[in-house]
This record gives C-alpha cells, sequence and structure tokens, in this order.
C-alpha cells in the first residue's frame, strides 16, 4: 500500500482514511487539502490508498474488509513518526462505517462524517461500495429532505414556476409516508462496533447529504456525539463547510492531544 506523510511537531497526529474508491487525495483533492491545513497546524497527517484503490497493489476487497489495510497504515504511521502518542482516525462515507466495525483499531479517537449504513444488495457483489445517490433512500431520510426544502425559498420558487418534475416529486412523496423500515443490519454492526470503542468519538453530519440523512434514520437523534454542518454536502466542498471540518477535526486532535500530556 502506498501513503503520504504530512509532518508535524504534535505527538497526536491524524490518520486520514479514505471512503469507497476514492484516491488518498480524496474527492477534489480534499484531503490533500485537508492533510496541508493540519500539518500547518503542527500535527502530523498519514493519509493511504487501500489494496487495490489509487497506487496501492493487490484486490480491492471494499470497506467492510478495509480493517487490517488500517491497521497496517496505523502501524506504518507510528514507525515514520516515532514521536507519535495518539492517533485521530478521520473517515466520510464508508470509511467512517469501517472505523466503527473495526471498533477504532486502538486508534485514541474518532471523526466519523456520513457514515454509509445502506446494507449491500445481493447482486452485483460490489453494490456495497456504489456511489451513495444510487442508493435508495428511506422513508425518514426523505421526510427530512422535503422538511428542509420547504423551508427553502429557493426550492419553492422552482416549484411555483414549473421547473420541478411533478412526477418524479409525487412518487418521491408518496415514498416519504411509508411506515419506516428497521434499522439496517450495516448500522447495527456499527453500533456494536462504536460501543466497543474506548475513545472519544464525534460523528459529523453533511445537512445536504442523502447518506448522512440514512445515517440518522438508523441511529439514536439523542446521540449527544452528533455534530451538524449546516448547507453541507457530502463531501463538505462549500467554503463553509471545508472551514467547519476542518475545526472539527482540529478540535479532536487538540483534546486527544491536551491527555497527551
Amino acid at each position: 500500500m502506498v501513503g503520504t506523510l504530512d509532518t508535524g511537531g504534535a505527538t497526536t497526529g491524524l490518520l486520514i482514511v479514505s471512503g469507497g474508491n476514492e484516491l488518498r487525495s480524496g474527492p477534489w483533492c480534499s484531503q490533500a487539502q485537508i492533510a496541508a491545513r493540519v500539518a500547518g497546524a503542527g500535527f502530523p497527517v498519514f493519509r493511504f490508498d487501500r489494496r487495490g484503490v489509487g497506487d496501492s497493489d493487490g484486490p480491492n476487497g471494499g470497506f467492510e474488509s478495509a480493517g487490517p489495510d488500517i491497521a497496517a497504515a496505523i502501524a506504518a504511521f507510528r514507525a515514520h513518526v516515532p514521536t507519535l502518542k495518539r492517533i485521530v482516525a478521520f473517515g466520510n462515507c464508508d470509511a467512517a462505517s469501517a472505523l466503527m466495525l473495526a471498533q477504532g483499531l486502538g486508534c485514541d479517537a474518532l471523526v466519523l462524517a456520513n457514515p454509509w449504513t445502506f446494507d449491500p444488495l445481493p447482486e452485483p457483489s460490489d453494490a456495497a461500495t456504489e456511489a451513495p445517490a444510487s442508493a435508495p433512500m428511506p422513508p425518514a431520510a426523505l421526510r427530512a429532505h422535503y422538511l428542509r426544502r420547504l423551508t427553502d425559498p429557493r426550492a419553492l420558487w422552482r416549484l411555483l414556476t414549473g421547473k420541478v418534475a411533478l412526477g418524479k416529486l409525487t412518487s418521491s412523496l408518496a415514498e416519504a409516508v411509508q411506515p419506516d423500515e428497521p434499522r439496517s443490519a450495516l448500522a447495527a454492526r456499527m453500533a456494536e462496533g462504536l460501543a466497543q470503542f474506548g475513545g472519544s468519538a464525534t460523528i459529523l453530519i453533511a445537512d445536504r447529504d442523502r447518506t448522512a440523512q440514512t445515517f440518522l434514520s438508523n441511529w439514536d437523534s439523542d446521540d449527544s456525539r452528533l455534530r451538524i454542518c449546516p448547507g453541507a454536502s457530502h463531501s463538505f466542498v462549500e467554503p463553509q463547510a471545508q472551514i467547519w471540518l476542518q475545526g472539527q477535526i482540529l478540535a479532536a486532535l487538540r483534546g486527544s492531544d491536551s491527555k497527551a500530556r
């Protein structure tokens, strides 16, 4: 496997776990940008391509088999930065799910963004790693989506001016009023894995992301670890969302670093 190290003087470091089949630069190089900014704040950062992705060799087994790859990345991070005392891991989408399933893999803190909770479909075999937009939204997530749309003047104007496909809207509203399905089996496994993690965890939710809304429909809404970024999409590409995400990651790093002293 191939990884990239950004150096910093702190004894707490950030491990970035890529989601889906993304390269370690992340969508639109956002992970490289996060690494540069976090390293600029004094924290070393290690990001890597899991097996079968990007510059790394081997078969791509998907996020549910990523535990050994994450463990190997942690070992490499510690080997190349021997002054490390604590590690905070950050993952978005199924990278967050992988960290939860693997019970944190000995990290000291987790920053988990928009965790993927869609149960894999039987066909095709790689359905669990499809893009988030390809998975259907559960009724609770649809209701949350349309509640936000009703409070958005631009969305209302598009509806009133005939710029919304009424057939698709009617179909979606019919799905939204259906009874909620039971928690997904994957979400239950993730909850069990996170319950076994002994460190601190922060769960970040992009307000406009369907994967995040589906996660919320599978999770305890009273969980004090939840943090919601208004107006953010799945990869936090909006300028204000980038600043918010960076602040959340740095807060976790500084909180963990204070415990190492």
